[in-house]
């Protein structure tokens, strides 16, 4: 009996430690995007009229931008793949463009209104809303908010919402933090529910490009690694 308590109060310690070493270490460490920045790309090409909008266009000239400002950092259009992700609840498509272990970008959108769950992370997400429209709800509130294109909804580390997309909302979404702790919420639907791992693997095949992408460029440019 004491052993097993003995190895629970060594288990706690060496988690509580970790989870103070890597606050420290986000806390500290340099990063490649700037979310203000990347939300004010998506604003300048939301769309904001009526008219219905030419997707492929749209992500072209956001993507556009955002290369010319992250050279080196974004996935090669061929490398690029519109996926569908079920969590939450909810049900979306994405695609990625910049994953390391600490930052993400993607396009995030639905053709179909869809609600659900929002995930309460280890990291601080923002969506700059392209077109459509994003319902969030958050915990204690009794009513929700309505974003609209050129709008950035932010989601705060620990925080959770009930979210809602309509249909054609579409996103440009930057997250910062410790990435790894959110893929729990990211595969559990596909684990427990829809049982799609031909999706989870692309998923994790892209990811890991970027990874791999995001290696090689430090291996190239050794002097940024502490320089951004």
């Amino acid at each position: 009996m004491f052993r097993c308590i003995l190895r629970l109060f060594v288990f706690v310690v060496i988690c509580v430690v970790v989870i103070f070493l890597i606050n420290f270490w986000l806390q500290h460490k340099s990063f490649v995007f700037d979310e203000n920045v990347i939300a004010k790309i998506g604003e300048k090409h939301a769309v904001k009229d009526s008219k219905p909008a030419d997707l492929k266009l749209l992500f072209g000239k956001v993507y556009k931008e955002l290369n010319s400002k992250y050279q080196g950092h974004l996935l090669h259009p061929d490398d690029q793949q519109w996926l569908f992700m079920n969590a939450g609840g909810w049900m979306a498509s994405m695609c990625i463009l910049h994953a390391s272990v600490t930052e993400y970008v993607l396009f995030f959108g639905t053709a179909l209104d869809t609600t659900g769950h929002s995930g309460r992370y280890w990291a601080n997400i923002t969506d700059t809303v392209l077109t459509g429209e994003f319902h969030q709800w958050k915990e204690g509130e009794f009513s929700s908010r309505i974003h609209r294109p050129g709008a950035t909804v932010k989601h705060v580390s620990g925080e959770v919402t009930s979210v809602h997309f309509k249909a054609g909302m579409y996103a440009l979404e930057y997250g910062r933090g410790f990435l790894p702790s959110t893929l729990s919420f990211v595969v559990s639907d596909t684990i427990f529910s829809t049982h799609d791992f031909v999706t989870l693997f692309h998923i994790l095949r892209i990811y890991a490009k970027s990874l791999v992408m995001e290696a090689g460029y430090y291996m190239a440019h050794p002097q940024e690694i502490f320089g951004n």
